[in-house]
């Protein structure tokens, strides 16, 4: 497993279950050189769909595949934003399940700039019913994403928890906003990594 980090400091990697996970929830935007400034102990770790080892199979983007659709019986999909951006309705487009079978990564997004204003989210393909913004994040994205977490990224996930107890992590997303309740701003799905990893996954 091809793993990139960066640390200015090696450290003992083993496991101890009586120390508390150090995580911290840092912008992809902000310069490598800065943050090695900040946090000199800690594994900088780059969790976004533009990282350059297997920790980009963190982002909502890859192309897992086998991601069951909420709401929808026998229907899976091939990424986690490929459902969130799939069953978004609009005034005068529905439902898009081409975006389940997407996996390059690429052209995720479906705008209101494209497509104009959003009704909300399908409460899965065989229905209606509309979600508005934070119920989707919480019965759509939440769930679709911790499904990922403990099926497909063990490994990854046990990684992440066995540096933290020995040193900070900090892992890097586009977006840095933890509150699920938070309409404004997009999720951090690196919250979503630290949350789960600390036992507090959000429901």
């Amino acid at each position: 497993m091809k793993i990139s980090v960066y640390s200015e400091k090696s450290g003992n990697f083993a496991a101890d279950s009586a120390m508390k996970p150090m995580i911290i929830i840092e912008s992809k935007k902000k310069s490598l050189e800065s943050l090695k400034a900040q946090y000199p102990d800690a594994m900088i770790i780059d969790v976004t769909s533009k990282a350059q080892d297997d920790f980009v199979q963190f982002s909502p983007f890859f192309p897992h595949r086998g991601i069951p659709v909420p709401f929808t019986d026998g229907v899976t999909a091939t990424s986690v934003e490929g459902i969130w951006q799939g069953l978004k309705v609009f005034e005068d487009v529905g439902v898009d399940t081409s975006f389940f079978r997407k996996n390059d990564m690429k052209d995720l997004k479906r705008t209101t700039r494209k497509y104009g204003p959003m009704r909300g989210h399908s409460k899965g393909l065989y229905t209606d019913e509309l979600l508005g913004y934070i119920e989707a994040r919480k019965l759509i994205y939440l769930p679709c994403y911790k499904w990922v977490l403990e099926n497909k990224l063990q490994k990854l996930v046990t990684a992440v928890r066995i540096i933290s107890k020995n040193k900070p992590v900090v892992l890097l997303d586009y977006n840095t906003n933890a509150n699920v309740d938070d309409p404004k701003k997009p999720l951090s799905h690196a919250s979503l990594i630290k949350a789960y990893i600390e036992g507090n996954y959000p429901e």
